[in-house]
């Protein structure tokens, strides 16, 4: 489905179980806690059925639904950031990607709990969510104590990815799908550990999926040059134009490298085309370009855009690292 396209349900029972799982299993929701779901006109069907999950959960529940936005890490209409900030537990089923704004940022900052659900679509919210979120979170306590203190990263990868991160005083996140505490925040579905780097250098040649093409060709790739902690060279025209769009807004900020991400999520056999599910599959890697300020550093842009990488080697401080194993 593209984004341009808006959801139809085939299978209601699927989507209300999967529902029932991100409210009650991922967010922990209570009676006595207030539950907002944020969505938008295409991905409305979801929205509702995660705001009739939340109702079973509390009386005291909401849908606010708005325009879908222009780009992914757009800001959203004040009244969905004000929506976000004052409830206990939050999700966000849209089509563009509010996990890297200063709203969804604020309202985890002042306490919000919630998790959200960028270009989801039926096949990536059942199949995400039937999921043993208690092993992705020992898959990412694992990645964590392998990475947790390095001082660089490099990744490399058969495809021609030669990349050096330098991390400086920047903390790794882990995004666990569970979101039991006041201020947690998590994607759905879930499954990776991440950082905003201080800087990089090198290359990286994306080869799973990547926004606006979805999933890469077999042997289609594309090629980033990176300098001094910025993109200098974007080996595809219609990948480069969206970051120029963003450019015209921010500058320099576009290309900023934003995210270094590891994969846990070793219930994800097979790369499906979705960002939000093919970035959480255990052993990839995949790197942003673009907003951290969401996620620990210290740069706003209005686009952050990941490429997936299917067959990275990640050495720490020299040493190589074991990834999660899948079989693909």
């Amino acid at each position: 489905m593209s984004d341009s396209d808006v959801l139809d349900i085939e299978d209601p029972e699927a989507v209300a179980a999967a529902a029932e799982t991100a409210v009650q299993q991922c967010l922990a929701v209570e009676s006595d806690e207030s539950c907002v779901v944020v969505t938008d006109d295409k991905r409305q069907p979801i929205g509702e059925a995660l705001y009739d999950a939340a109702l079973e959960a509390t009386d005291d529940a909401v849908i606010v639904r708005y325009p879908p936005g222009p780009q992914h890490g757009a800001e959203p209409p004040e009244p969905v950031a004000g929506a976000l900030a004052s409830a206990d537990a939050f999700l966000a089923p849209t089509t563009k990607s509010l996990s890297h704004t200063r709203a969804r940022s604020d309202a985890t900052d002042g306490g919000a709990r919630g998790a959200t659900l960028p270009g989801i679509t039926e096949e990536v919210f059942t199949t995400g969510l039937d999921a043993d979120y208690d092993a992705i979170a020992a898959e990412c306590e694992a990645m964590l104590e392998n990475v947790d203190g390095a001082e660089e990263i490099r990744v490399t990868s058969p495809q021609g990815t030669d990349i050096t991160f330098e991390l400086g005083d920047r903390v790794w996140n882990d995004d666990t799908g569970i979101v039991h505490e006041p201020g947690d925040f998590s994607n759905l579905p879930a499954g990776e550990v991440f950082i905003s780097p201080e800087s990089a250098e090198g290359t990286y040649v994306v080869d799973g999926t990547i926004r606006p093409h979805g999933l890469l060709d077999e042997g289609q790739t594309v090629t980033f040059e990176v300098e001094d902690g910025y993109v200098t060279s974007i080996g595809d025209d219609a990948i480069r134009a969206d970051v120029e769009e963003a450019a015209e807004q921010v500058g320099q900020n576009a290309y900023n490298m934003a995210e270094l991400g590891i994969g846990t999520n070793i219930g994800v056999t097979d790369l499906v085309g979705s960002v939000l599910l093919d970035e959480k599959a255990g052993g990839t890697v995949h790197i942003a370009l673009g907003d951290d300020a969401g996620i620990g550093g210290d740069n706003d842009a209005p686009i952050h855009l990941d490429g997936i990488l299917r067959e990275p080697t990640v050495y720490v401080d020299g040493e190589e690292v074991e990834l999660p194993q899948v079989e693909r």
